[in-house]
């Protein structure tokens, strides 16, 4: 895209009320529809979200007060046109971590979810496109989702990431021009696992087995169990930020 810099590296302790800011769904949905498909009106983007045209423009605003959006070249003079600053945001994993803010660690939480969000969508809009005949079937063989285990040191899963990455922005600058190149959503993760604790694991299992019976009566009413979401090495977004 066209005055798009590649990647904005948030701070936990200079970036505080950027990150605050991304905390609304409205305005990570957006930001990612701008990186997507390239600059918009409010009035397009409350269409495609069906939000109403003065709570796009709001949001608008908010997002381009912390320059995750800017003005974008306008076609004629009677409405703003946006556009993303950024392709994707990133931030270190440590930083965040370390971080006394309460608020900044449940940012980082907050966007994971919305990144596996975004996975689910996107997994819905792909199955819809192939059932309608919208992709051409090239596509059907390379398109899937991988879930391998590998055990791997910390140094080797950073040397997986970085490259990753400079193979995806070698293929990304390979096909710019082919006309057949399509919008491809690629989710990466490493989420290394503690090894189980036998005791733990027959501990649990036990739990599971009570919790089972317990929802079969209904005057027993188990305690939900705590969301956990282990840290990933690093984190970049693109169409969720």
């Amino acid at each position: 895209m066209a005055g798009e810099e590649h990647t904005r590296v948030l701070d936990p302790e200079r970036d505080a009320a950027a990150l605050k800011a991304l905390t609304h769904p409205l305005r990570i949905k957006l930001l990612g529809l701008l990186r997507e498909d390239g600059p918009a009106t409010a009035s397009e983007l409350a269409v495609r979200t069906a939000e109403s045209s003065a709570s796009t423009s709001y949001h608008l605003r908010v997002l381009a007060r912390y320059a995750f959006v800017a003005e974008a070249e306008h076609r004629d003079g009677r409405e703003r046109r946006w556009r993303a600053v950024h392709a994707t945001t990133s931030w270190s994993n440590s930083a965040m971590e370390a971080s006394p803010d309460s608020r900044v660690r449940a940012f980082v939480n907050f966007t994971r979810g919305a990144q596996v969000e975004h996975l689910r969508a996107s997994l819905l809009r792909h199955e819809a496109d192939t059932a309608a005949g919208r992709l051409d079937p090239s596509w059907r063989e390379p398109a899937g989702i991988s879930d391998l285990m590998p055990r791997l040191t910390p140094e080797s899963l950073t040397e997986l990431w970085d490259t990753i990455e400079r193979k995806l922005e070698e293929l990304t600058r390979r096909d710019e021009d082919d006309p057949r190149a399509a919008r491809v959503v690629f989710v990466a993760a490493g989420l290394p696992l503690a090894p189980h604790d036998p005791d733990e694991r027959a501990d649990g299992q036990a739990d599971a087995r009570a919790g089972a019976q317990a929802d079969e009566r209904p005057d027993v009413h188990p305690d939900q169990p705590v969301p956990y979401a282990p840290d990933p090495s690093r984190t970049d977004t693109g169409a969720a930020p």
